[in-house]
């Protein structure tokens, strides 16, 4: 409606919100990359047998050739590739969730009890899983910096209801998504007390041999491309996210600073990820269950102001009143903010006790 970034936006509320969605992405910069390339990095390895190389040398082959990619191609090859890697994903999923499915549930264990869930190390898992699932909340702000991206490539801007029937799809087929994830997860491996590692070589070769192991080896090729396509188009799109909600988040915070305005901001950006990120996938690679657990945290507790900045955001004075959301979203939303906020609160009195 507006043409403006929700970035835009924050710094309309004031400048302090913005720099706490600036510190919520630095946070991001130094981790959810590096851990989503470690695990593409071992899918990688564990698809062409190629153990006798580095996780490290494999993801820094994967940053060079993302990097180049996002690089030349910008946002619309982004846009097109994402398309012909989700169809493939999506069609890998629903064939393999069928064939689960079919063959029923994997027998159990004899000596298997349920975890609990409502305990500290259950809750803590929860964290984590709301913290990222089916992305951070933060990433509202790259959404919007997409949409504009994506405003450039057309003739004709779309109106409100196309853009949000084009939203709505992809937030319906991503829950679709999450449920073909969970039956294939609860029919493979729930129950068997199967441990996954730590290691990304180790645990990608877990995850595709669950399902050739149930369903049959002739079913490999095809899991293991399901799974790497959903990690590198993962890789690819939070790889562009970052780098370009970085630009402008500095942009507006430095507005004197003219070389975050420069048409070479966003390549220097993108191999700047990649670089730190690599760096941090070699000093640190055997701790990234922890980088992962301290970014979801971050997520996961500033949900709620983050949730209350959007809302002030879409319903402030640059939105037209026919614009603004109805009242029922709004609820929805506020409830949404209230159950963030009591959980944690939860988890912060459930750390500090």
């Amino acid at each position: 409606v507006t043409g403006k970034s929700l970035v835009e936006g924050y710094l309309n509320l004031g400048k302090k919100y913005l720099w706490i969605y600036a510190f919520v992405t630095l946070v991001s910069t130094f981790t959810i990359l590096a851990a989503l390339y470690v695990v593409t990095a071992g899918l990688f390895m564990n698809l062409f047998q190629l153990s006798s190389l580095s996780t490290g040398g494999i993801a820094f082959g994967l940053f060079v050739f993302i990097s180049s990619l996002l690089i030349i191609g910008k946002y619309q090859f982004l846009e097109n590739s994402l398309k012909a890697v989700i169809s493939i994903l999506f069609l890998a999923l629903i064939i393999t969730t069928v064939l689960v499915v079919h063959k029923g549930p994997v027998p159990g264990a004899e000596n298997y009890q349920r975890p609990e869930i409502f305990n500290e190390v259950g809750i803590l898992f929860l964290i984590g899983l709301m913290g990222w699932m089916p992305t951070a909340v933060e990433a509202s702000g790259w959404v919007s910096l997409w949409s504009i991206e994506n405003f450039k490539t057309m003739k004709e801007k779309p109106s409100l209801k196309l853009a949000l029937q084009e939203f709505d799809l992809g937030y319906f087929l991503t829950a679709l998504l999450a449920v073909f994830f969970l039956i294939i997860g609860w029919m493979t491996l729930y129950g068997t007390g199967t441990e996954l590692s730590g290691s990304a070589v180790v645990f990608a070769d877990q995850v595709v041999g669950l399902f050739t192991v149930h369903i049959g080896n002739w079913a490999y090729f095809l899991i293991a491309i399901a799974a790497f396509a959903t990690m590198f188009s993962t890789c690819m799109t939070a790889h562009d996210a970052v780098s370009r909600i970085s630009i402008d988040v500095l942009e507006k915070l430095f507005p004197n600073n003219y070389a975050f305005k420069s048409n070479k901001a966003f390549a220097v950006a993108v191999v700047f990820m990649a670089l730190v990120n690599w760096v941090v996938i070699v000093l640190f690679g055997a701790n990234m269950a922890h980088l992962v657990a301290l970014a979801t945290f971050v997520s996961f507790v500033l949900a709620p102001l983050l949730g209350w900045m959007n809302l002030k955001t879409v319903t402030g004075k640059d939105i037209p009143e026919a614009y603004r959301p109805k009242s029922g979203l709004k609820l929805l939303t506020y409830l949404g903010i209230v159950f963030l906020s009591c959980f944690a609160l939860y988890y912060c009195w459930m750390v500090l006790v």
